[in-house]
């Protein structure tokens, strides 16, 4: 299956948050953001921007759309706090890799979970590549729909900066 890859082409975040929550992508993608009353992305703001001090360059921004945390000769790097969200964190930056071949350009990647002090290494393959076109078309679906998808309970629940706006009416 080809695509067309500048039409379904979205920020890295969206294909992290697919993977997380589809309620959740939906209501980031119409201008509903949580994140700023979140102590949690704070948090992790804040240790993204301590991480690799002596770093000069870093946050790469490619056409307006990708913000990468670090690239260099070899490796897109990626900071995540911690590997609680490992599927998301890895297609995230899959797609990052897979976006940059498209222009041409060949990396590896590197998932940095700087609380853990783990590394992982990621190379994007012929089945990953197939994986993110499928993301991609299904993330440009779910943009289009006219209400959120349903509401579903995940154990992480609790802790995501939309928990208010999903769960308002809910009781415990």
């Amino acid at each position: 299956m080809g695509i067309d890859f500048d039409k379904l082409k979205v920020q890295g975040v969206k294909v992290n948050y697919f993977y997380i929550c589809k309620r959740k992508l939906w209501l980031f993608s119409k201008g509903i953001s949580m994140e700023q009353n979140s102590d949690r992305v704070l948090y992790g703001k804040l240790v993204h921007k301590n991480a690799y001090p002596r770093l000069k360059k870093r946050e790469v921004l490619i056409d307006d759309i990708l913000k990468l945390d670090i690239m260099d000769k070899t490796y897109v790097k990626e900071i995540k706090v911690s590997s609680k969200m490992t599927e998301a964190d890895k297609m995230q930056l899959l797609y990052y890799l897979y976006y940059l071949k498209q222009l041409g350009i060949e990396k590896k990647g590197m998932i940095n979970y700087v609380k853990e002090r783990k590394l992982e290494e990621i190379s994007l393959t012929a089945e990953y590549e197939k994986k993110i076109e499928n993301t991609l078309v299904e993330i440009n679906r779910i943009l289009k729909m006219e209400t959120p998808p349903a509401l579903k309970k995940l154990p992480y629940c609790k802790k995501c900066a939309y928990y208010e706006f999903c769960y308002a009416l809910e009781e415990d």
